[in-house]
């Protein structure tokens, strides 16, 4: 098994190699660096890339060197799906310090319930900024947690909602 670090033409090269078999020797041949390899691909496959992937080399890649056994999440880290969030932040006044105000409102909930580390999502549809937090399935489970929030922080429960959204898949 490879390990260590590649220079970045070592990787193009090897991805050359890999993406269009075909004409791998003429890629590699060509050092002159006259062809960007990344226009070259796109006009060679006419934008569309087709990795074929050895299943010796696939199994490899997908086992843990540490536990020399297969991972065993292979699904999409950002897979999404159907579900519910509690919108704890929603405004669109004083456009100076909304990102700052959304974003204090998620980290002083995490600071009261660190279950909700990694699932704060503050974000911008302008003029609007919003602060969501949880990837709940259903909206039971959601209205649970806003009840919970609701009482911890009654300062601004009247602004919190369980909302519709494409959740992570954990």
């Amino acid at each position: 098994m490879m390990t260590g670090r590649f220079r970045k033409s070592s990787i193009t090269l090897i991805l050359a190699a890999i993406m269009l078999p075909g004409s791998a020797i003429n890629v590699l041949a060509d050092t002159t660096g006259e062809d960007n390899i990344v226009e070259r691909i796109v006009n060679e496959s006419d934008g569309n890339v087709i990795i074929e992937i050895d299943p010796d080399l696939l199994e490899q890649i997908l086992t843990d060197p540490d536990l020399g056994v297969r991972k065993k999440d292979t699904k999409d880290p950002n897979a999404k799906q159907n579900g519910y969030r509690i919108q704890v932040f929603s405004d669109g006044r004083n456009q100076s310090s909304l990102e700052a105000r959304a974003k204090a409102r998620g980290n002083a909930i995490v600071a009261r319930f660190p279950k909700y580390r990694g699932q704060v999502y503050t974000f911008s549809s302008a003029p609007n900024w919003y602060t969501r937090i949880g990837n709940f399935r259903t909206e039971e489970e959601a209205r649970k947690a806003l009840d919970e929030l609701k009482r911890s922080f009654p300062n601004f429960s009247s602004e919190m909602r369980v909302v519709k959204s494409k959740i992570s898949v954990r």
